[in-house]
């Protein structure tokens, strides 16, 4: 198994994990949502986004374009979110979205290399 389909097959899960996390409406996820600001009605389809994106990534071994795609998606998905989480102030919290988005840039770059 190679690094770049060890390191895609990773960040999948981890991205689906937050979509599900979400998804589900656990506590720890939705209460700086709602400290941020997120419309309720919003939540539904930014997990969707997430688990979609996921998926992306794990057919990306197979089509990469669909991979870089996705990646590319992602990688937009989580730097709304910092810029979210940086426009309520919550800079304690910023690291979060970036542990999520790092994965994600290192999928792609190994994806695109």
């Amino acid at each position: 198994m190679s690094v770049t389909t060890v390191v895609t097959v990773l960040a999948a899960l981890w991205v689906g994990f937050s979509a599900f996390s979400l998804l589900r409406r656990a506590e720890w996820v939705v209460k700086p949502l709602m400290d941020y600001g997120v419309p309720r009605s919003w939540w539904t389809w930014l997990g969707a986004v997430k688990a979609v994106g996921a998926a992306g990534l794990l057919v990306g071994l197979f089509v990469p374009i669909v991979g870089v795609l996705a990646g590319i998606g992602l990688v937009l998905y989580f730097a709304g979110a910092v810029v979210t989480v940086l426009r309520a102030r919550s800079y304690s919290t910023v690291v979060f979205p970036l542990l999520y988005m790092g994965p994600v840039i290192a999928a792609l770059v190994l994806g695109i290399a």
